[in-house]
């Protein structure tokens, strides 16, 4: 049976999370529509991460095993025939190994949080980024996310409904630069915690707006308790960017 690996773009403000559900609009059902519109299977895709509710994505990772052994840029093609509809878009695919995951081959997760800093709302980026009005100190928000970096627990930035096994995560990268009109906060990690990276973007806001001092974000991290994080930024702002492998690292 091929195997099929393939890269997506979505838009979540109109979906309830990616995770498949009965009776509401998600990621995974319109892709999983897509495939038995085209192919006439009943399928069940794997992603490389579950994004929440309006969570944005310009690099999921999936894959999807097909009972025909179609040119890979048919089954694209095809795919984003059916998608046309939807907020969600196809952007390559390969054939790859049986034995290869989109989730559990993966060694690695990049997320991007976008805030609009200024005082006036978005108008066509409404639903894509967090709107804060006053003024951010990018460089203070830089400074302390230096803390989160490297071995933790990670119980203080932990979603009460998380699933994981242990709140203890490596986080390999967490910047955060101004860009124009925006601040931008990148991490990078093999796998977080569910709403670890909108928990961090949250308490980082407020080292921006000068709520917090630097200190302030080591010494929640530290506390390991989950009502020592500042506010969780919205879903608005979050990307998932890209999603690495064992054989591409």
């Amino acid at each position: 049976m091929p195997r099929y690996r393939f890269t997506v773009e979505y838009d979540g403000s109109a979906y309830n999370g990616f995770q498949a559900q009965r009776g509401q609009p998600t990621v995974q059902g319109a892709i999983e529509t897509a495939v038995t519109a085209f192919s006439g299977q009943t399928v069940r895709i794997a992603a490389a991460g579950r994004t929440d509710t309006g969570v944005h994505a310009t690099g999921q990772t999936c894959h999807v095993d097909l009972d025909k052994d179609w040119p890979a840029r048919t089954v694209m093609n095809a795919l984003n025939a059916h998608l046309m509809h939807e907020a969600v878009a196809v952007l390559d695919c390969a054939p790859v190994s049986d034995d290869w995951h989109a989730r559990f081959t993966a060694n690695g997760r990049k997320y991007l949080y976008r805030i609009l800093n200024r005082p006036g709302r978005p108008a066509l980026d409404r639903g894509r980024v967090w709107h804060v009005k006053k003024p951010l100190d990018a460089e203070a928000m830089q400074a302390a996310a230096q803390s989160l970096i490297g071995l933790h627990d990670f119980t203080t930035f932990r979603d009460a409904q998380c699933q994981s096994a242990s709140p203890v995560k490596t986080l390999d990268v967490a910047r955060v630069s101004r860009v124009g009109e925006e601040v931008h906060l990148v991490f990078e990690a093999r796998s977080f915690l569910h709403r670890q990276v909108r928990s961090m973007a949250g308490s980082l806001a407020e080292v921006g707006l000068g709520r917090w001092a630097e200190s302030d974000l080591a010494d929640a991290l530290a506390a390991k308790d989950r009502a020592r994080c500042g506010a969780v930024a919205p879903s608005d702002g979050l990307y998932l960017t890209g999603v690495t492998y064992e054989a591409e690292a």
